[in-house]
Order: structure tokens, then sequence, then C-alpha cells
């Protein structure tokens, strides 16, 4: 059966020659009414004859923690990338709710819909505290004029003292963000996308290069967020992701392999054969 929503956000309607311009347009707020908040459908992407998606088909629902793992290659940091738009897909429909295409959009388009993305290598403004980096990442108006003459509301003050409680550096929030061990580092900068009020955030190996405790934290922070946010993992930690618990996707040679809990997919005999070679 398709999972396919239906596109009503297209808009067709005469250019100023006549012709028909088709084009999407961007409605406020992100429409779960099916409880499904991603939807990726038959997705396939090439690289000069090398096929990183084949017919890849996810649904992810609202307020759900997904992990996403499979060996090298499997194609996880290419279904990011066609999330996010920096990838076009050859085929195949990814819709964000049941309206939002984001094959048509840009990646700030994504971005401002809702959606954010962290990267394994934390990116902060090292030489601002960790107050000034949380401000720097608040949803505003980023224009040049306004941005000069801004000043912080209490009600922004009050947003980023919530943050700093959630990510748990609310006793370092004059630190020097690059004074921070790479765990806070990691969290800080999960905190800045939390800033932007996303209603999907993808996470790439954000664990790695953590201790122990920080990596149990990491854990308590991302089960913390899980309702409110929608949150999709890509690791390699099975520890974590154990600790994580629910559902979990494998991706092989493009395609998902197995899905369910962690036991259920560690004892898949094609699991097994893709991680051990056997």
């Amino acid at each position: 059966m398709s999972m396919k929503p239906i596109d009503n956000d297209t808009d067709n309607r005469d250019g100023e020659d006549g012709a028909q311009v088709v084009g999407h347009i961007l409605q406020p707020g992100v429409d779960i009414s099916h409880k499904v908040i991603l939807y990726l459908e038959e997705i396939s992407v090439s690289f000069d004859g090398f096929k990183a998606l084949n017919n890849l088909s996810l649904a992810i629902d609202a307020g759900e923690l997904r992990c996403i793992i499979g060996p090298n290659g499997a194609g996880k940091t290419t279904m990011m990338d066609v999330i996010t738009g920096k990838t076009r897909p050859d085929s195949g429909t990814c819709f964000f709710g049941q309206t939002l295409d984001l094959t048509r959009m840009t990646e700030p388009e994504i971005a401002h819909a809702g959606i954010g993305r962290k990267f394994q290598k934390p990116t902060i403004f090292e030489n601002h505290t960790v107050f000034e980096n949380l401000e720097l990442a608040m949803k505003t108006d980023k224009r040049a004029w306004t941005s000069l003459f801004a000043w912080l509301s209490q009600e922004g003050r009050d947003r980023i003292a919530d943050t700093l409680k959630q990510i748990r550096l609310d006793r370092e929030a004059d630190r020097l963000a690059g004074l921070l061990s790479h765990g806070q580092k990691q969290w800080l900068e999960i905190g800045m996308l939390l800033m932007q009020e996303p209603q999907l955030l993808l996470l790439d190996e954000p664990v790695a290069g953590m201790t122990d405790d920080e990596t149990e934290r990491t854990g308590e922070l991302f089960k913390s967020l899980a309702g409110k946010h929608s949150l999709v993992v890509v690791e390699h930690d099975m520890a974590f992701i154990e600790q994580l618990g629910g559902k979990v996707t494998v991706l092989h040679e493009g395609s998902v392999l197995a899905e369910g809990n962690l036991a259920t997919v560690q004892a898949d005999p094609r699991v097994i054969e893709v991680y051990l070679g056997r």
C-alpha cells in the first residue's frame, strides 16, 4: 500500500507570458493529521552509476525517536541529505507532514519549515559564551537592520534559560564555548538546534567521541525530547541505541533491510550477514 501523502500545496497559475507556472506554497505549520511527520517513498539516488539509495521507503511518526543503523555505504548520510535538500533524488517522493514536498524546497526553506540537522562534528561559535551561542541561534528575524538594533526580550531570556537546563549547561552559561568538553559542545549544538524550534531533528552519530557518562546523559536528553520533537538518530553505538529503545531501521545498499526493536533486528539473519559477513 502506498504511503505517499496527498500533495495539496501545488500552486498552478498563469505566468506573464501566459504559460502555466507550477510552484508550491509553504503553509504555516506541518500537517501531521495522519500522525506521520516524514514520508520517504521509493527514493533513489545515484552517483556516477553507484546507487546510494535504491527505492528507499520510510515513515517516521510524529514524536517518534527512531534509530537508523547500517554498515558504511548503506545510504544513511545520503538519506539525510535528501531530507534536508542537499541532494535531489533521481526519483521518489519525500514529504514533511502531509503537504510539504521536500524535493521541491531549498535547504533554507526546509530548515525554516522545521527540520534541524546535526552533523557528527559540533559546529559552534567557540569565541562566544554558551548563552551567546543560544542567543545567536534563536529563531528570529536575522536581517542585518533588525539584528543591529535587536535586544533580547524577557521571553527570549526565559527560552534560553529553559534550553540551558534541558541540555544541562545552565551552570556553563557564561563560559566560552571553546572551553567546553567534547560532549558539552555536542549538547550546546543540540541546544542551538532547539532554539530554531524544529519539529524534526536529524542527528548524525551524536555520541561519537563521548565518555560513557556523556553518552548516558545524551540518551536521557534525547528521550526527554521525544514526543515534543521527532528524532532520527544515525548511530553505530549499539549500547546507546539500546538505551534509547524504540524502533530501529537497518539500511543496506540504499534500502530498508529490517525494522523492529534492537533485539529483533540483531537476531535477523539478514542483518547478521550484513554486519558479520556470514
